[in-house]
């Protein structure tokens, strides 16, 4: 039987860092650098528990992000293995901005909020970051050749938030890149609502009109939380497209 796959992980109890993402780091550098080629099997959640001290549930969390990511497929019989075809194509995910641009149309921004603050415990949970920690909340409105297409709103750690000038002329996405803090890969949950009349009035709508919800978390490459987001699109300007790849 070949040899599972044992990462050399070293955890931080002291960082800010949740460990769940302290484990998974590592395996997604490994996976994305080539060093475990696809097919390799990784560790199981209760080996890795009980060599790194840690609950069974945050091996298991860990595992399932990359799982998620598309990194690594779970295998009946065969255990957890790094996926044939690694979606390295998530290494660059394309904010809201650079997507209408390079369609063909033209994208502004207005900056309805950009507000600094202490993390609640709501969205310290959300961000992996402990409460009353600075961050910053953000509420925008996309719009596509003059037309209103989505609201905006994002949290963030305070050291990874460009600032509102430069959030008036560019995508969310492409200056975390800048700035070396790429979101190479997501966890959202998207859905169908009625806006209220707030958000019926800046998408030019009625309160009839359904709209599309996306929250997302975005991760960098080391498995840390960059940004959590939860956006409303005009269910007539915008549409959400994604892959599913079945699991062999």
């Amino acid at each position: 039987m070949t040899k599972k796959y044992q990462p050399d992980i070293v955890l931080d109890r002291e960082a800010s860092a949740p460990l769940h993402a302290q484990i998974s780091a590592p395996i997604k550098r490994a996976i994305v650098e080539g060093a475990l080629r696809p097919g390799t099997r990784i560790e199981n959640e209760i080996a890795l528990a009980k060599r790194l001290q840690v609950s069974r549930f945050t091996a298991r969390q860990a595992i399932q992000t990359l799982v998620e990511a598309g990194l690594l497929q779970r295998r009946r019989g065969v255990g957890t293995v790094v996926a044939p075809q690694p979606h390295l194509q998530l290494i660059q995910l394309p904010s809201l901005h650079e997507e209408i641009q390079e369609s063909g149309h033209e994208s502004t921004t207005e900056i309805l909020q950009y507000n600094h603050r202490r993390a609640t415990e709501a969205i310290a949970k959300q961000l992996g970051i402990e409460a009353e920690a600075s961050v910053v909340e953000l509420e925008r409105l996309r719009r596509r050749d003059g037309e209103p297409v989505a609201i905006l709103y994002n949290w963030l750690p305070a050291a990874l938030a460009p600032s509102r000038e430069e959030l008036e002329t560019f995508g969310l996405y492409e200056l975390l890149r800048k700035n070396g803090v790429a979101p190479t890969s997501t966890r959202q949950s998207v859905g169908a609502e009625r806006p209220d009349k707030r958000e019926a009035r800046l998408l030019a709508i009625s309160m009839r009109d359904p709209v599309l919800t996306i929250d997302r978390t975005a991760f960098g490459a080391d498995g840390r939380i960059v940004e959590w987001g939860f956006h409303i699109y005009r269910a007539d300007m915008y549409r959400y497209q994604s892959t599913v790849v079945a699991q062999s």
